[in-house]
């Protein structure tokens, strides 16, 4: 089969053709009819995250049909549509039980640790494969799994509450998630940060206040917008230290920061100006959880969640371009997401 693969450290990914991955008996393969380009791939062709054995097959924003079910496989059959939770783990430990998988000791995340989804067919471990409703398209149910369960399982660690205000760092596939769950969970005012106007336009279509950071401060603009008051939760999606410093200068009172864009570089903070006098908490948000992809699924069906502008790009499963978005992301450009898109 054809798979688009990490060779080395800062090189573009190349094309590769190699077997089908065999599957056991608790496995299914899928065959895959979408996978997303996340920023996160582009931080692991630069080296900036270890990864598993190279060469290597990237993505982990998965959806596809099942091709294949192993023989101890009850609760799927082949032709199923799916998307793919990316956390592989034991499934026994302590960590697994109490619905904390991703701190599983044995965990692999696709496309990190192990093959991912730039490719023609995947195989995991059936407990893995959500089934994807008809309506939702397998471009949508890719992005769910990575940029929208993000999105939700950070507002969860953020402790959003019916009547609180949001701010929300970034206006990619994340934060138009971030918008609209934040609303969907309660909060009376959501303000969307970023600096391109395009992007800004889509968040005030899904109710957001627009902060453009390009021409202010934005903790700044959030404070004199709240009368001072500050936010009481907001969420870091970028993943540098200027906009980490104003995520956590934006809290108010009691007020929760979550970051969970990825930065490698120290961060300043005042501590009592901006933590002890608020009692404000920062908090990391790591992937999500298997648990909280049904329910998310579900707000997709019911509407409740649009995702149909998330994607702002398909490109067919092809090195050249795949590696043009990598390069694209390193720019920070103004796409939303781009997704592979294969044929049935």
């Amino acid at each position: 089969m054809k798979a688009i693969r990490m060779v080395a450290v800062g090189q573009p990914l190349e094309l590769q053709q190699i077997p089908i991955p065999a599957a056991g008996e608790e496995d299914v393969l899928v065959r895959v009819r979408a996978s997303g380009i996340c920023h996160s791939d582009a931080h692991y062709r630069a080296g900036r995250s270890s990864m598993g054995t190279l060469p290597i097959t990237l993505g982990h924003e998965v959806a596809g049909e099942v091709e294949w079910v192993g023989t101890k496989v009850t609760n799927l059959k082949a032709g199923e549509r799916v998307c793919l939770h990316y956390n592989i783990s034991c499934g026994d430990c302590n960590y697994c039980r109490s619905g904390n998988e991703q701190f599983c000791s044995t965990v692999k995340m696709i496309g990190h640790h192990v093959d991912g989804g730039y490719a023609e067919y995947i195989a995991i471990p059936a407990r893995n494969a959500i089934p994807l409703p008809e309506e939702i398209s397998f471009a949508e149910g890719a992005t769910l799994m990575c940029a929208s369960a993000t999105s939700l399982h950070a507002l969860q660690k953020g402790r959003v509450k019916a009547g609180e205000t949001v701010a929300v760092f970034g206006v990619g596939g994340l934060g138009l998630s971030a918008i609209q769950l934040a609303k969907a969970l309660g909060a009376v005012d959501v303000y969307a940060v970023d600096i391109q106007p395009d992007k800004l336009k889509l968040a005030s279509g899904y109710g957001a206040i627009p902060v453009d950071a390009s021409r202010l401060d934005a903790a700044e603009e959030i404070r004199r917008l709240t009368k001072g008051k500050g936010v009481d939760v907001a969420l870091e999606m970028i993943g540098l230290p200027a906009t980490i410093k104003q995520t956590i200068e934006s809290l108010g009172a009691m007020g929760r920061a979550v970051i969970v864009g990825i930065c490698q570089s120290p961060l300043e903070v005042d501590p009592y100006r901006t933590l002890i006098g608020y009692e404000a908490e920062i908090i990391g948000s790591n992937d999500h959880l298997l648990q909280e992809l049904p329910l998310l699924i579900d707000m997709r069906r019911r509407k409740v969640l649009d995702t149909s502008q998330v994607v702002s790009q398909t490109i067919p499963l092809d090195a050249e371009k795949i590696n043009q978005r990598l390069d694209d992301l390193e720019q920070y450009t103004p796409d939303v997401r781009a997704v592979i898109v294969q044929p049935g």
